[in-house]
């Protein structure tokens, strides 16, 4: 059963359109609260493989949610709202939002959409969805990593900077891009974060993360994955 997450304040209407989804096989979670979301986001993001936002939510807007999560993650958002216009279906889709639904909306038309979204998202991952490079597996439809066959558990961030780096195994990659690619370039975060998370990241996959074979560092450049397969 997918894991969908559903941000709505209308408590009739999340019901029902809970009740709608489950009954197709759908296991939707609902939070009526905005900062609760957030709260919930922040350490299940990783599970939740599709984001339902109603815009006027309690303690914290579906907005900035949106914005948030786009920051982490690349999951599918349908953004809800009963304000009507061009201007708000815009900016959700600025913030990142992949749909905008208006209110009173068709329960069916919604799952429609949510299949729809679900099988943009993943089903092409699944097609191409394994990176191999030495003894190292990248599952991207499962975001999962396994090191001699074995699951490693990677956090959002660690796991996209493997990716990249695999992706250009051999070559440099700038540490301003990788830091931009992952973080992006707005970020309040600084270089520092991108260090502290390759560190562990070679704890993670190198034999002596101290004299890393992997990861290499390209002084005053950035980062060089090296494998011969």
């Amino acid at each position: 059963m997918e894991q969908i997450l559903m941000v709505e304040d209308e408590k009739e209407l999340a019901r029902v359109t809970k009740d709608y989804f489950g009954s197709r096989g759908y296991l939707l979670k609902v939070i009526n609260d905005g900062q609760e979301a957030l709260d919930y986001l922040s350490l299940n993001l990783d599970s939740v493989k599709l984001l339902i936002l109603d815009i006027m939510l309690p303690g914290v807007d579906g907005l900035t949610i949106c914005e948030k999560v786009r920051q982490q993650s690349n999951i599918p958002i349908i953004i809800l709202s009963a304000r009507t216009g061009e201007e708000v279906r815009i900016t959700g889709i600025e913030l990142g939002a992949d749909d905008y639904l208006e209110k009173p909306y068709s329960i069916k038309e919604l799952f429609v959409r949510v299949k729809s979204q679900l099988r943009r998202a993943y089903e092409l991952q699944l097609k191409l969805s394994k990176i191999r490079a030495a003894n190292i597996v990248l599952d991207l439809g499962g975001r999962q990593l396994y090191l001699d066959d074995q699951p490693v558990n990677l956090a959002v961030k660690e796991f996209e900077l493997l990716k990249i780096l695999i992706q250009n195994k051999g070559r440099v990659v700038n540490k301003d891009k990788l830091f931009n690619q992952v973080w992006g370039i707005d970020s309040d975060s600084d270089f520092s974060t991108l260090t502290v998370h390759i560190n562990k990241l070679r704890e993670k996959i190198e034999k002596n993360p101290k004299k890393p074979e992997l990861i290499k560092t390209v002084w005053g450049i950035g980062y060089r994955f090296e494998a011969e397969s």
